[in-house]
């Protein structure tokens, strides 16, 4: 790492003068937990005792044998408190923010899983709490809107823009210029002004020191390759960050391909070459931009991986060739996740399934002995309705229908 979060040429932190002692503060609070033994067991121990950590490491022998090839192990994510990695680096940057003596958190959110985190762990520490959302969020993902809700957070939709992820963290910026003297912002993933990459990262690297040491004990070897989605990055780190210092593992970075090449069809920015490297929300890395850096609209059958750019850390990783990127479609998505449910009783949250739908590509060019982990970074509860929608199941079309006439007939 370069001087003040860089990543070779992707990071820093280009910020408002105003909000310099408030990043100063922040990062001066990070690196002295990250310095202190204390604080990483107290932040373990509130992981298993309110979390649920270790995530178990499962074996999908049904999967395996289904494609012949690597065995398939997958890093059950999904069971953490909240249904996803999130929690991870909210429970973090909650034991942070009553470092610094904040009584507020803000946080913006796309799928509502980092909201939901954000929300719960408001509730714990007893701080006041709001999350932005875009318009399009909050109408696909209703269910976690209304967990936030009854757990007292504020849920403000953004109705600015295309309504979706990215200007939900404009707005949030825009919360805590205003507010920063009692306020913290809880970044949900490894993008923004340093130091929330690498504070995010190290929060979610708890999934990759779990993995690597459940994969040895239980198969005695490392894996020949590791998967995870790639949104804006958090729980790919997390995972990734496990086996860096292993060349023989291949990380696989997998994006959102939606509807196939070309700009407004996806939200890859790695795997594609629709994106360019330039400055926006405070650091430098990979967007989906136009020649004057006008950020351009995307589409994701997932709410939480249409963001027009992706972790300066990742973008790094992808110059040097360390992690591999490629891009899962919709469609591929779908099917992906409904045979995992078919096949293992395992439901991964459409974000999640991008990562088994390039996983299900290639396991079966492996050899046998090959081991392979995918990370099922949350749970589909929250796309129930994207879901229903997407195969068109007829006995739930029924049920939308007649609870829509009782609501009109009420």
């Amino acid at each position: 790492m370069q001087h003040r979060g860089y990543y070779d040429q992707f990071g820093g932190a280009f910020i408002p003068e105003i909000l310099v002692p408030t990043f100063d503060e922040l990062e001066q609070a990070y690196l002295e937990a990250k310095a202190d033994p204390a604080f990483w067991q107290e932040y373990k121990a509130l992981m298993s005792s309110y979390s649920g950590r270790p995530t178990p490491l499962t074996q999908a022998e049904n999967l395996s044998d289904h494609f012949g090839g690597a065995q398939i192990y997958v890093k059950r994510e999904d069971l953490n408190h909240t249904g996803a990695h999130k929690a991870n680096n909210v429970m973090g940057q909650g034991l942070l923010t009553k470092r610094m003596g904040k009584t507020r958190v803000i946080a913006e959110t796309g799928a509502g899983q980092h909201g939901v985190a954000t929300a719960t762990m408001a509730a714990k520490f007893g701080f006041d709490c709001t999350i932005y959302m875009g318009e399009v969020d909050v109408e696909r993902q209703r269910p976690n809107v209304f967990w936030m809700e009854r757990m007292g957070a504020e849920v403000i939709p953004v109705s600015d823009g295309s309504r979706i992820l990215k200007d939900a963290i404009n707005e949030a910026f825009r919360d805590w210029v205003s507010n920063m003297d009692d306020t913290h912002y809880v970044l949900g993933t490894a993008c923004g002004p340093y130091p929330f990459p690498e504070m995010v990262s190290w929060f979610q690297s708890i999934i990759g020191t779990e993995a690597r040491e459940q994969v040895l004990r239980e198969t005695g070897k490392l894996p020949r390759r590791a998967y995870a989605c790639v949104g804006g990055g958090s729980n790919a780190m997390g995972l990734f960050s496990g086996f860096f210092d292993d060349p023989e593992v291949e990380l696989v970075g997998v994006e959102a391909g939606g509807r196939g090449k070309g700009i407004g069809e996806h939200a890859s920015r790695l795997a594609y070459d629709d994106a360019s490297v330039g400055v926006a929300q405070g650091y430098k890395t990979y967007f989906l931009q136009d020649d004057d850096g006008q950020m351009q609209e995307t589409h994701s059958v997932s709410a939480g991986l249409d963001y027009v750019g992706v972790s300066p850390i990742l973008s790094s990783l992808r110059e040097s060739g360390r992690v591999r990127f490629e891009a899962a479609t919709d469609q591929e998505v779908i099917d992906a996740m409904s045979l995992t449910v078919q096949r293992e009783g395992l439901i991964p949250a459409l974000e999640s399934s991008h990562a088994f739908a390039q996983a299900f590509k290639e396991v079966g060019d492996l050899d046998p002995d090959d081991v392979i982990i995918i990370n099922q970074s949350g749970r589909a509860d929250k796309d129930i309705f994207t879901v229903a929608d997407a195969l068109k199941d007829p006995k739930w079309e029924e049920f939308i229908i007649a609870k829509a006439k009782g609501y009109q007939n009420a």
